[in-house]
């Protein structure tokens, strides 16, 4: 149990200098960006007419105060951090007087549905389809299967994205390829409501899905194929146990473990697709928020968007390591 909490102690200490790093990595490059948030949102404001000039230097100090972004850069960065520790980012310059906190609460719940739906499916799928190619290698069927996976592999994700809309879009419209779900809808915990949100997510989904479906594919075959040549395999095999048996209990098991710990590490590029995906279908999720706030200049929102992503990418990693020990024994602890 001591070793487990060491093996625990470590992993968190981990976890804390990855979401350290990541996020001052932000702030500066969102500080050394080109595009001056402040001064963006006073050209706007008097583009309409002539302003006083006392006036618009004290709304630009106004400004400062309000977004964090006035004095030297060092005490920008504690005042940074202030509020990331509090979760609270100020408002936002696209959603004035809207907190950044509240816009990203209301897209959210689209990207991490959106991204775990996605996420399982080509990790299910992408491993039992792998793992059947590694272990029948005389398959054809499998052969052709692992031709066309591995074809797909390379595409951008936006090309992907892109043909699907024209596909089911244009040439055969089917299903929706822009929003979450039907406008004239409220959400609501109702089957109309429900069933929309299904649907429109379905050309989302099935972008990430077919793009996320190569890797683990490819590994896991990868895999498969080193285990059946493993002693306790041919013996099996030998000793008359069925081919079923030895492709589930002695092979597939045995595979699985190192894709656990894939699956945790995928998710920030899986991310960084999403930010793709919901752009091109128009999604509502924080993938295309981040977009949206880097072309409007929002400041606070990028910096809100980006924490978070490092947060909840960090700490699912964590999760997995703690949970991995637990999965496969031969895990050093301590």
């Amino acid at each position: 149990m001591n070793g487990f909490l060491i093996y625990a102690a470590k992993r968190f200490l981990q976890f804390l200098f990855v979401v350290f790093t990541g996020i001052t990595l932000a702030f500066l490059i969102a500080h050394f960006s080109p595009v001056d948030p402040i001064e963006q949102t006073v050209s706007l404001l008097t583009s309409f007419g002539s302003t006083d000039p006392q006036a618009v230097e004290i709304l630009r100090e106004s400004l400062r105060e309000l977004y964090g972004t006035g004095g030297p850069l060092l005490d920008q960065y504690f005042t940074f951090w202030g509020r990331v520790l509090t979760g609270d980012f100020g408002p936002s310059l696209s959603s004035f007087p809207t907190p950044v906190m509240t816009v990203i609460g209301r897209a959210l719940p689209w990207t991490v549905g959106l991204l775990t739906l996605a996420t399982i499916i080509s990790w299910i799928i992408g491993n039992f389809l792998g793992a059947l190619a590694g272990y029948f290698r005389s398959s054809r069927l499998l052969k052709v299967t692992g031709i066309v996976i591995m074809a797909l592999q390379p595409i951008p994700t936006y090309i992907i994205g892109l043909s699907l809309v024209i596909l089911f879009g244009f040439i055969w419209p089917i299903l929706p390829i822009s929003d979450g779900a039907q406008v004239n809808l409220a959400p609501a915990f109702n089957w109309a409501f429900i069933s929309s949100v299904i649907e429109h997510g379905i050309l989302p989904a099935l972008t990430l899905v077919l793009v996320g479906i190569g890797g683990w594919f490819i590994s896991m075959r990868s895999l498969v194929s080193n285990i059946v040549t493993d002693d306790h395999v041919v013996y099996a095999e030998l000793g008359g146990v069925r081919s079923r048996s030895i492709f589930s209990q002695y092979v597939a098991r045995n595979a699985m473990l190192p894709q656990v710990t894939g699956l945790a590490l995928s998710l920030g590029n899986v991310f960084g697709g999403a930010v793709i995906v919901e752009f091109v279908f128009n999604y509502p999720g924080i993938g295309k928020l981040l977009i949206s706030g880097i072309y409007s200049g929002d400041y606070s929102l990028v910096l809100g968007v980006t924490t978070i992503a490092i947060i909840a990418v960090a700490a699912a990693v964590f999760v997995i390591d703690i949970i991995y020990p637990l999965i496969d024994p031969r895990v050093k602890l301590g």
